[in-house]
């Protein structure tokens, strides 16, 4: 006689031998460890054994990923003392500003992230002003040119993250 059952991962119909039966084997379409049940006169439900060495890995994976996640959260550096400033906040004019915006949103398109911080930063002292011109190529049906490429809705997010960082 042989057991019938279905494979829990990839549900193909298994046929497998009584004497395999409450033992471990490999489903033979998918590879996977799969429990072959017992058969019985009785119709009881039976549930797998729980795959000790299976839990062990399970449990020494999270520790790992828990670990991780610790280290990459202490990688952080946190300054000492007061953060420095660049400086006095240099004077820029409207079409300055309006070229630097652009650049920034172009680079944060590129996935140019550093060099895009940096913009930003000039950005960010010019609060008021910067949000006006932000607004305005928000508004604009045509946009400037470096940005045509630039997908709208793509565009938009990228404005209102500056918008957020300089508010």
């Amino acid at each position: 006689m042989t057991i019938v059952f279905h494979c829990e991962h990839c549900g193909k119909k298994i046929e497998a031998q009584d004497s395999a039966g409450g033992k471990w084997g490999k489903c033979p379409s998918c590879h996977n460890k799969l429990y072959v049940p017992r058969t019985g006169l009785d119709d009881d439900l039976k549930l797998a054994p729980i795959d000790e060495s299976e839990e062990q890995r399970k449990k020494r994976l999270m520790e790992e990923t828990h670990k991780l996640t610790q280290d990459i959260l202490q990688e952080r550096e946190i300054p000492n003392g007061p953060v420095k400033t660049a400086g006095p906040i240099s004077e820029m004019g409207e079409k300055e500003l309006t070229k630097n915006i652009v650049l920034y949103l172009r680079q944060m398109a590129d996935g140019e992230l550093d060099q895009a911080q940096k913009i930003a930063d000039s950005i960010a002292p010019h609060g008021r002003k910067a949000i006006e011109i932000l607004d305005r190529i928000a508004v604009s049906e045509i946009p400037e040119p470096e940005l045509a490429d630039v997908p709208q809705q793509v565009l938009s997010g990228l404005i209102r993250n500056l918008r957020t960082r300089i508010s």
